[in-house]
């Protein structure tokens, strides 16, 4: 587990930048970025999820947004 400590002004902000460094690192083997999740400092026990999470009917994780409306993607869709 790797907590790195970040500066954005909500909660948006966070998840976004989360996404953002999380598929930039979907390369490296030791990543799971399906398990990304996001905290206040002062509340680091309340976690947001990133992303989706569920498991697809192939075994690969869905890729898109936490609480998405609509259909899963596998995470290597484009």
């Amino acid at each position: 587990m790797i907590h790195l400590p970040v500066a954005v002004p909500d909660l948006a902000g966070a998840l976004d930048l989360a996404r953002t460094l999380a598929r930039s690192l979907a390369s490296t083997p030791q990543v799971d970025i399906a398990g990304t999740t996001v905290s206040a400092e002062d509340a680091q026990h309340v976690r947001h999820w990133v992303f989706c999470d569920r498991i697809m009917p192939d075994r690969r994780r869905c890729a898109r947004k936490a609480d998405h409306v609509g259909t899963c993607i596998p995470t290597d869709s484009p």
